[in-house]
């Protein structure tokens, strides 16, 4: 069986599965987590059988919610499976729109609730390879550069993220 995802038939909420999701462009429900130790984040290489965005670095996790999850529990659900984090308790940061090609002939279009998460001393962080190829910590501001700079080494997102909404994202972070 494949996964179905919210997505927005008009009006209309509806289980949709997700490659026709991406294929069509559909807007659709989307969870991205950053997990920030100080005013580093822990980002992921997405792992080589990705279905788009292969390879590319990326925040820590995104995904999209089964029907019915609330968003604050996916948040929790994938740091699990794709990095093996457990016991953080993401905090609701923002919610998002954005459109872009991610290649393929496909498109995320995605109202993406974001979260942030703060590391605990000693967390085991434990990447499915099927998800994750690699990880690492990176300073925001030195991140935002380095997308800046090299922006086809990162998601489509993860750059929308840092250009467009770096503020209202990170808030006080960034204020600071």
């Amino acid at each position: 069986m494949t996964e179905q995802i919210p997505a927005w038939v008009g009006d209309t909420l509806t289980p949709i599965d997700k490659l026709e999701v991406h294929r069509k462009g559909l807007r659709h429900k989307a969870v991205s987590i950053f997990v920030m130790d100080g005013e580093k984040v822990l980002l992921q290489r997405r792992a080589p059988g990705k279905y788009h965005s292969a390879g590319l670095w990326s925040n820590t996790c995104c995904t999209h919610p089964h029907w019915g999850e609330r968003p604050e529990h996916c948040a929790i659900r994938r740091l699990k499976e794709e990095l093996g984090i457990t016991g953080l308790y993401p905090a609701h940061a923002d919610r998002l729109e954005y459109r872009a090609d991610v290649g393929n002939g496909l498109i995320e279009h995605e109202v993406v609730d974001i979260y942030l998460a703060y590391a605990k001393p000693g967390m085991i962080i434990a990447p499915d390879p099927d998800e994750v190829s690699d990880i690492r910590w990176v300073g925001l501001y030195d991140l935002a550069a380095e997308v800046r700079r090299h922006p086809e080494r990162f998601s489509q997102w993860l750059a929308i993220y840092l250009a467009a909404h770096m503020d209202r994202i990170f808030g006080t972070l960034v204020r600071a």
